[in-house]
């Protein structure tokens, strides 16, 4: 009886025993093969980090090598509120002037904060953001502070574990993220900012997900990113139960490749010539906005675009988005008489008419269509040079009308009219050019004094320096190449022909009568250069509101080269509604000058107007012309936009 007892109880033994056994091999069967992936990940998750490798931003230079852009390594401040215990005063009092921050804000980020976690329970976070953008030299200073911070008590009488305590908090209460930031500067401020643009925090497509990462907003800086932003790199590592690497067990190690620097045809000099006559131009006609762009006519360099208002990329908080707009490529208007060329080179290249041909301009009122269009004196009968001269609305209408619908609008097409010029830079618009079947009767008159038609500003430029490049349009260049950190040239951008719209010798005769604008006949005598022949044309065209016309606000411009028969410079000025004086001639004239002789004394372009220099120094001044015009001779290559 006790012996089937004892086998009973080993029996129960034996069962037990092997569910146990089987429970567990059931177990080690679910971890190691069921279970194997998930777990390897967890496992993974707890010991291997991946840090992201950001590349340092491209600086943006311009044709002189001198810096526009460039990106500093930042910080983010962070603080850890347990460490602190109950000295966030202390330590607010004592970093608040280094981090040029007011002490109650600093202390109310230095208390713990809640959060919910993934379980629903409130719990603290274990840092907060103090600062972000913080210069690595305030970094220093903040370290230097909280390794000398003294809090009130003799701390060699306390025990050890009170000596920790304080030791640890002047090490770990105070921290920066081991991602460094980048912090975009501008050291000129404000100077070339709507061609430079500006960096911002966007949100991008990533495989299946969306991410925040720094790119440029706006100008260089966005249509430039890929080149400048340059290519992550990353480390994969385990670490330990502290969270120190264990650099033995560093799986992948890829260093970041820095972004390019992208050089502009842009000249700091010349921009800033150019911004210093608008802003005087600003205070005395008091217009909306103001734009200059001086260009090479022969390669299509812009050497100097501004636009007032500006904004400085510094201080974008402090700027409104119609300050941000470049109006030189964004804004439309119709031309008014700077158009004419397009219409009297139109007709002396097909033969139309010729310089010495005359025309009735009816003594400033011709009805037409309907409609009286009138001139802004009274002409009798001029020649096609005179129209020029004079700007007669009247005369340029009646060679519109010989020249024919389809034929103008055929060159206004190829001079660029009605689509991008192709300049690298954001929201460039193709302004209006309507199909000849959408014209009215009187289209055929009023589009070539200007009017029913809608430009910018660097379109008109670019037609005009197309007149003074042997009738040669081209594509506008603002970058010119490309370099590596150590200056090494990666990409060189060349200057691109688009197409020849009028042949050379019918550009001549428009340069010849474009110069007697600038006489004291014409209607720009102000832009006369005493050292340089000037060629050029005036716009004043009325502004066009809900009502019709507007009888008292003008887009006013002028568009002139020089020195005319060998041009080196063109220069565009255009004011949208001045006060003081609407003639392009009277407002917009000066501005052009004040430039020119600024730009010409620094880049010491050759006279070629100046009776009182010696037969030797002219001679060498035309040989200066001929060779440097001999460096910028261009092949026509395929006209393709900079990507």
């Amino acid at each position: 009886m006790a012996k089937r007892l004892q086998y009973r109880r080993l029996l129960v033994l034996v069962l037990l025993l092997g569910a146990a056994f089987a429970g567990l091999g059931y177990r080690l069967v679910d971890l190691q093969v069921l279970r194997h992936a998930e777990l390897a990940v967890k496992a993974q998750q707890n010991t291997q980090r991946e840090f992201v490798r950001e590349p340092r931003r491209g600086d943006i230079l311009d044709a002189k090598g001198n810096l526009l852009a460039t990106s500093v390594f930042v910080k983010t401040v962070c603080a850890d509120p347990a460490a602190m215990s109950n000295h966030q005063a202390t330590v607010a009092r004592a970093l608040a002037p280094v981090l040029q921050m007011n002490e109650a804000e600093l202390y109310q980020r230095f208390l713990p904060r809640m959060r919910t976690n993934e379980q629903g329970k409130l719990v603290p976070f274990k840092s907060n953001v103090v600062k972000r953008k913080v210069p690595p030299e305030v970094w220093e200073r903040v370290q230097n502070v909280m390794n000398k911070l003294a809090f009130g008590v003799e701390e060699k009488k306390l025990s050890p574990k009170q000596q920790r305590f304080f030791s640890d908090l002047r090490k770990a209460a105070i921290f920066t993220e081991r991602r460094d930031d980048q912090l975009r500067v501008y050291p000129n401020h404000s100077l070339a900012s709507h061609v430079l643009g500006y960096v911002g925090v966007v949100d991008r497509q990533s495989g299946e997900s969306r991410v925040t990462e720094t790119a440029g907003v706006d100008g260089i800086e966005r249509t430039m990113d890929t080149k400048l932003a340059g290519v992550r790199g990353w480390l994969v590592t385990e670490t330990d139960s502290r969270k120190r690497e264990v650099v033995a067990l560093r799986d992948q190690d890829v260093q970041p490749r820095d972004g390019l620097n992208v050089v502009l045809t842009i000249d700091s000099v010349i921009q800033h010539a150019v911004e210093a006559a608008l802003e005087d131009a600003m205070q005395k006609h008091s217009p909306i906005s103001i734009s200059g762009i001086v260009t090479r006519p022969r390669t299509g360099e812009i050497l100097a675009m501004a636009t007032l208002p500006d904004y400085d990329p510094n201080q974008l908080n402090s700027s409104t988005a119609d300050a941000r707009r470049n109006r030189a490529i964004t804004d439309i208007v119709e031309p008014g008489s700077t158009f004419k060329v397009v219409v009297v080179s139109g007709a002396l290249n097909d033969g139309v008419v010729r310089m010495t041909d005359t025309f009735d301009c009816e003594n400033g009122h011709f009805a037409f269509a309907g409609r009286v269009l009138h001139d802004h004196d009274s002409y009798p009968v001029l020649s096609v040079e005179r129209i020029i001269t004079k700007s007669s609305n009247i005369g340029a209408a009646k060679i519109g009308i010989r020249l024919g619908e389809a034929r103008l609008y055929n060159y206004m097409r190829d001079y660029g009219f009605g689509a991008k010029t192709g300049i690298p830079l954001p929201g460039e618009v193709g302004g209006i050019v309507h199909p000849t079947k959408a014209w009215t009767k009187v289209s055929i008159a009023q589009i070539p004094m200007g009017h029913g038609v809608a430009v910018t500003r660097l379109q008109m430029l670019m037609a005009v320096c197309a007149i003074a490049n042997e009738g040669w349009l081209m594509r506008p260049m603002l970058v010119n190449r490309l370099e590596d950190r150590d200056g090494r040239i990666v990409a060189r951008y060349e200057p691109q022909r688009i197409r020849q719209v009028i042949n050379a010798a019918t550009a001549e005769r428009m340069v010849a009568a474009l110069k007697t604008v600038v006489t004291p006949e014409g209607t720009a005598p102000k832009a006369a250069l005493p050292q340089y022949t000037v060629a050029g044309k005036t716009g004043t065209a009325q502004k066009v509101g809900a009502g019709g016309y507007s009888s008292d606000r003008f887009i006013s411009s002028f568009v002139g080269f020089f020195p005319a028969d060998r041009p080196e410079l063109c220069i565009s000025i255009v004011m949208d509604e001045p006060k003081h004086g609407h003639y392009g001639g009277q407002i917009a004239a000066p501005v052009f000058r004040q430039i020119a002789e600024r730009v010409a004394s620094y880049l010491s372009v050759p006279p070629d107007l100046n009776e009182d220099l010696p037969a030797e120094t002219i001679a060498a001044s035309a040989r200066s012309i001929g060779l440097a015009e001999e460096r910028r001779t261009i092949k026509a290559v395929s006209a393709k936009p900079l990507n």
